[in-house]
């Protein structure tokens, strides 16, 4: 039972925000342009945007915007700015990007937390190592996420993390109605044996330490799909190299070919009149550098 302050405080914003939010009635798609400051941020921090052509770009900025519109961010004791609300996004985007009909049912508010918390929810005293959770009962439709982990997950890129990344996929294999590391919504019936079984195996390989995949992948099936989800789309290449039928498998269930895209982050030190580095022709003053 939650029974700390903190717990019941947290409780109460999600009761007062329920009786405050105005109702959505319908699914919201975007009408306005995206923010030139937003594709600034996923230029400097989202190697996967880099990756993209001109044409899937403008949809990656449209699925941003309209996962924006039907998510509610919410800080917790925290500030929410603008780049938080595009990592998240484009942490939602990224494992559900060659199905452009997508949408997310099972998620209507994320609560950004400024640290790791425990399973109480505290963030402080024992036991805080928890970087993100998708929530069930009173959390149903719900994420809490450490803005920590989330920056984390996007400035290194050679860890094979990505927090918020593992969570969105979680929120895929939820949809089937269990959290059991087989997403039924993506993967085609006849496939469900042999993901199992290949899940089995590498899982083995872990509790045996033969395997460069997280430990944590080992806890169960559920996170041993969200922990090598990460590694998909965080060091593809190498995922292809050490572990080429698990990244086949990733790869028909994402419908994505990462070990092809060139993932990176520009090293950028743009000067107000030079060309801008989104390639749009235009100078970076009258483009992305718009205040």
């Amino acid at each position: 039972m939650l029974t700390s302050t903190i717990a019941i405080l947290f409780i109460g914003l999600i009761i007062y925000r329920r009786k405050t939010r105005k109702k959505i009635t319908k699914h919201q798609t975007p009408i306005t342009p995206f923010p030139a400051n937003w594709r600034t941020y996923l230029i400097k921090n989202v190697a996967f945007y880099n990756s993209l052509t001109l044409n899937e770009k403008n949809l990656f900025e449209f699925k941003i915007q309209e996962f924006l519109l039907n998510c509610t961010i919410i800080g917790v004791d925290t500030s929410v700015e603008d780049i938080d609300e595009v990592l998240i996004a484009s942490s939602a985007i990224i494992p559900i990007f060659n199905f452009p009909d997508w949408h997310y049912p099972n998620i209507s508010e994320i609560f950004l937390y400024p640290c790791m918390f425990n399973r109480d929810l505290e963030r402080t005293g024992p036991n805080r190592n928890i970087l993100g959770m998708v929530g069930n009962g009173f959390l149903e439709n719900k994420m809490i996420l450490s803005k920590n982990a989330l920056h984390l997950g996007f400035k290194n890129e050679s860890d094979k993390q990505n927090t918020a990344i593992h969570e969105f996929i979680h929120l895929i294999d939820k949809l089937d109605g269990r959290i059991d590391g087989i997403p039924e919504v993506l993967l085609e019936k006849q496939y469900v044996l042999p993901w199992i079984d290949l899940m089995t195996y590498k899982m083995e390989e872990i509790y045996d330490e033969e395997s460069d995949i997280n430990p944590y992948g080992g806890t169960n099936k559920a996170e041993f799909f969200s922990v090598v989800g990460e590694y998909f789309f965080e060091r593809p290449k190498l995922l292809a190299k050490k572990h080429p039928k698990l990244y086949n498998k990733l790869e028909l269930i994402f419908k994505q070919d990462m070990d092809s895209r060139n993932l990176f982050i520009p090293r950028i030190d743009v000067g107000r009149n030079d060309p801008c580095p989104c390639n749009s022709g235009k100078k970076y003053k009258k483009c992305c550098g718009i205040n």
